[in-house]
């Protein structure tokens, strides 16, 4: 055997002593194409397509799908651990648009819906968002969505849909604010961050994905999430999810397209 081919294989061993148990185990791409794939996912304000990953790391488009995939993954399991605080600005989402002649609104078909929360500082700046897929806007859903994801004690403030009385299930405090429809709801003040990171979100999932299938809805939600919470540390994102995703257990290419819980 030549010194190049056993130079190769410790390359290989080792990396594959390093990644095993992890998100990465059994990878065949190179650590640092993985590092390359961090830092343009992290470091881009709208994120990346699987597509993008492709042409700018040089990886089979499969293998550009799964290392997304996976890292989105990583980003959203660390961000369960992190409930809002203090003030949140809560609101009920879908995903997508209308069906051609389809029913317009709340429960439309093709819709995934989700609750978008962010949680403001004493002089109402947004600190924190939290996006979360539910099974739909209900008193229950929405008790047990805030028990997970609000500390006791945070100050709710939402329109008059009357599932967000759950939160209260959790100890917290909800002022719920009637804001009639369409246009007067976006532009009252007291909504106004998370009107704009609704439209954010929005934006940035049109100009990446042209098309997010709804059992995978949770992970490109994440992964804005996680972008937007640490937005104020852009160079410290690239080894902190590094961390993460070497604590992260193993997710072989079945379990990830499965749907997520």
């Amino acid at each position: 055997m030549t010194t190049h081919k056993l130079q190769q294989c410790y390359r290989c061993h080792r990396q594959t002593s390093m990644t095993a148990g992890t998100i990465l185990d059994s990878t065949k791409i190179p650590l640092t194409v993985w590092f390359q794939g961090i830092s343009v996912m992290t470091q881009g304000k709208k994120g990346v397509s699987a597509m993008t990953l492709h042409r700018q790391l040089g990886i089979s488009c499969n293998a550009a799908w799964r290392m997304r995939h996976k890292l989105m993954q990583v980003m959203m399991e660390r961000d369960r651990e992190h409930p809002l605080g203090r003030s949140v600005q809560l609101d009920d989402v879908y995903l997508r648009g209308e069906r051609s002649r389809g029913k317009r609104g709340r429960g439309a078909p093709g819709k995934t819906p989700f609750v978008a929360a962010v949680e403001t500082n004493a002089e109402g700046h947004p600190l924190r968002v939290k996006l979360t897929v539910v099974e739909g806007f209900r008193l229950t859903e929405i008790a047990a969505w805030a028990q997970q994801h609000l500390s006791p004690g945070t100050q709710v403030l939402s329109d008059g849909l009357a599932c967000f009385n759950g939160v209260t299930a959790a100890g917290c405090v909800h002022e719920p604010v009637v804001t009639g429809g369409a246009k007067a709801a976006v532009e009252r003040p007291v909504f106004r961050w998370v009107n704009t990171i609704l439209g954010n979100i929005k934006s940035a999932l049109r100009g990446t994905d042209h098309a997010i299938r709804p059992k995978y809805a949770q992970r490109y939600l994440a992964e804005f999430e996680y972008r937007f919470n640490r937005r104020f540390d852009l160079p410290d994102i690239i080894p902190r999810l590094v961390y993460v995703a070497l604590r992260t257990p193993p997710m072989p290419e079945r379990m990830l397209k499965l749907r997520l819980a």
